[in-house]
């Protein structure tokens, strides 16, 4: 059986495919496209439209499809993103019959209940979901960790807004670890990192800095909130 002569990267003109011993056949039905075939090894190729521009994290550049997007959906998974959000659905799944519970929790800095963190309980409840949002909820001065423990009590998922304002919170107050470890042992919580780090963000909290998230250095923050809706509905699931 003859060996293709390009077999990571493909051909990168027409007569080197015509010439290889294993593509020559394929070229010639495919001749007059520019674009060089990737001969007998697949590739990933991005599962929305947004795929294109996404920067790469460690390798995790390259985009993949979780089972819960829908077909012709407009955003693009990274590998790490599916990683991390695939418990994060088990659990979503495993609440879906309770009734009267919020599909996420959104824990974010007072300072931003105004600015983020209301443009993404905007988006999110536009796509339909219902969020627990502090607004609306929660009485004032609560501590963090309790709202937090509430909130996921009476929601599918949680959402952490990682912010400046939100790491000066944490650095100010503290944050009790084997309190943060049960919360992220719960597979209910995705950290969203918007205009900061995660670097930034084990500074403060190694824990919570150690769960990979969304981050809208990478995405929108219109399409962070279309892969959460996506994570979070439940009538979305492949028959």
């Amino acid at each position: 059986m003859a060996r293709c002569t390009a077999p990571s990267r493909g051909h990168r003109s027409s007569s080197a495919a015509a010439n290889c011993p294993a593509c020559s056949g394929r070229y010639s039905r495919y001749r007059g496209y520019s674009s060089y075939e990737s001969c007998s090894y697949p590739s990933y190729s991005s599962s929305g439209s947004g795929g294109g521009g996404r920067s790469s994290r460690g390798g995790s550049g390259s985009s993949a499809k979780p089972r819960w997007s829908p077909a012709g959906s407009s955003v693009a998974y990274t590998h790490d993103e599916v990683r991390a959000l695939t418990p994060v659905r088990e659990s979503v799944e495993k609440r879906a019959p309770q009734p009267d519970i919020r599909d996420v929790f959104l824990c974010h800095a007072w300072d931003d209940r105004k600015g983020a963190a209301k443009e993404l309980h905007d988006l999110l409840e536009s796509r339909g979901v219902s969020v627990w949002f502090s607004e609306k909820d929660i009485p004032l001065g609560t501590p963090l960790l309790r709202e937090i423990d509430k909130g996921l009590a009476k929601s599918r998922a949680g959402i952490v807004l990682v912010t400046p304002a939100f790491i000066r919170r944490v650095q100010g107050e503290g944050i009790a670890e084997k309190e943060l470890s049960a919360l992220l042992a719960l597979n209910r919580l995705v950290p969203i990192v918007h205009n900061t780090t995660y670097e930034a963000l084990r500074e403060v909290s190694p824990l919570l800095g150690s769960r990979t998230g969304l981050n809208t250095a990478d995405d929108a923050m219109a399409d962070v909130a279309i892969k959460l809706a996506e994570l979070v509905t439940i009538d979305l699931l492949p028959l």
